[in-house]
């Protein structure tokens, strides 16, 4: 069974249509999903899902008790070692969802480090993530380097240095590319 991790920035709030389309999609067709407990576009993704009558939905959260659980879906709660509300801390749970899902879907606002890498960590294991640009009102598909780097370009470049201190997305930019140089060969 296919597990997709649906996630999006904090700053989002309103679901466009064409992403509850595709959440709708998503929940009739029976598919397991993971989605984070933050405000912002986890709520709102899950007030969707909820909606849609999707029932193969696990919120993940750091600690204990989710934030916001508007289903009342299975909880998977991640304990990470990190600092209580530290990046590190949410972070932990981002990953977990990237570990145990097959593809992602995301809302991005072109500046969210946090939903930026989610695509990166998906992409670096191999896994696709289909982009909603909320500024664009329009889907882009990341499967490899080039498609990272084209949505890349969407970002300001304020946004961008922020990414680059935030998550060292230069780093992380360089070490995909190499390990899809290595895998054509």
């Amino acid at each position: 069974m296919t597990t997709v991790f649906i996630a999006g920035s904090i700053s989002i709030s309103r679901l466009d249509a064409k992403v509850k389309q595709r959440i709708a999609t998503i929940a009739a067709s029976d598919l397991d999903v993971v989605v984070g407990d933050a405000d912002g576009a986890d709520t709102s993704i899950q007030a969707c899902l909820a909606e849609n009558d999707a029932l193969r939905v696990t919120v993940y959260c750091s600690g204990d008790e989710p934030r916001n659980n508007v289903g009342g879906w299975p909880v998977k709660s991640v304990h990470p070692k990190a600092a209580p509300g530290s990046r590190a801390y949410f972070t932990a749970k981002d990953l977990e969802m990237a570990h145990f899902s097959d593809v992602g879907l995301m809302i991005w606002d072109s500046k969210s480090t946090g939903t930026l890498s989610n695509v990166v960590e998906l992409l670096d294991r191999d896994k696709k993530s289909v982009v909603f640009v909320n500024k664009m009102k329009d889907f882009v598909t990341v499967g490899d380097v080039a498609g990272l780097q084209h949505l890349l370009t969407m970002m300001s470049d304020h946004a961008r240095a922020k990414a680059e201190d935030k998550i060292g997305l230069g780093a992380r930019l360089q070490g995909l590319s190499q390990k899809q140089l290595s895998l054509a060969i």
